[in-house]
């Protein structure tokens, strides 16, 4: 949000803060969330790149179109650790995933 629409906000009376601070997460919790939403985000745009639809992700997985779609959307459902491994079948090495989780950090 840019500057002068929070002073915008602030000033017709809202109070202006982050869903850290909403959830009233602590600075782990809320690291945790960021890793899971750029694994989330980085299996959707390996998909996009390389033009597959979520149901041949999910038969190159073994699962199915719905669960795809959930991991995509880093539902609660969805852990870190299926996310690691479906981007790892996908092709993503290790480097890549270590830029992932640097740039969430």
């Amino acid at each position: 949000m840019g500057k002068s629409k929070k002073n915008r906000l602030e000033a017709a009376g809202w109070r202006v803060g982050d869903a850290a601070e909403f959830l009233e997460l602590t600075a782990e919790e809320a690291a945790f969330v960021e890793l899971k939403l750029a694994l989330a985000g980085y299996l959707r745009d390996l998909r996009v790149q390389h033009g597959w639809t979520q149901t041949h992700v999910a038969k190159q997985l073994g699962s199915s179109q719905s669960r795809v779609a959930k991991m995509e959307s880093a539902d609660a459902s969805v852990s870190i650790d299926l996310l690691v491994k479906s981007l790892l079948t996908l092709g993503a090495s290790r480097s890549e995933l270590g830029q992932v989780i640097g740039q969430a950090a």
